[in-house]
């Protein structure tokens, strides 16, 4: 299952994601993962959650991002939570307006592996692209 979490900057998304995180931490069993541009929310997420840095890979395309979801699901079968703060952000350059065919193909891959996917994004709910409105 994938879940958006969109509205404008500074709108508390990341705050909204981190408290789910950290409320999946009490009542799920498998892993949970949270990819961000930097370590900033290192302290503020339950010790038992990996903290993906993407700038350590500098993704540079969506694609890159499905491929870094495709290791990170194949190298540990109890992942169950996967929490993407501000996409935009974690994919230098990343064009959102034409992700998503790789946004879908992201949840085809998830929902295969019964992982729960949900994503932050700074755009306005009436600016959002169709391929996000699905998700919402």
């Amino acid at each position: 299952m994938v879940k958006f979490i969109i509205g404008a900057k500074g709108s508390g998304k990341t705050n909204k994601l981190i408290e789910s995180v950290n409320e999946a931490v009490k009542i799920d069993k498998g892993q949970l993962v949270f990819i961000n541009d930097s370590k900033r929310h290192m302290f503020d997420l339950n010790h038992k959650v990996r903290l993906v840095d993407t700038q350590e890979f500098a993704l540079k395309s969506y694609e890159a991002l499905y491929g870094l979801i495709c290791g990170i699901i194949s190298q540990n079968y109890d992942i169950s939570n996967i929490f993407i703060d501000s996409i935009t952000k974690t994919v230098a350059g990343g064009d959102f307006a034409a992700a998503g065919d790789v946004i879908d193909a992201i949840a085809a891959i998830c929902d295969q592996h019964n992982v729960n996917l949900t994503v932050t994004a700074s755009v306005d709910v009436d600016a959002a692209p169709e391929f996000v409105k699905k998700y919402l």
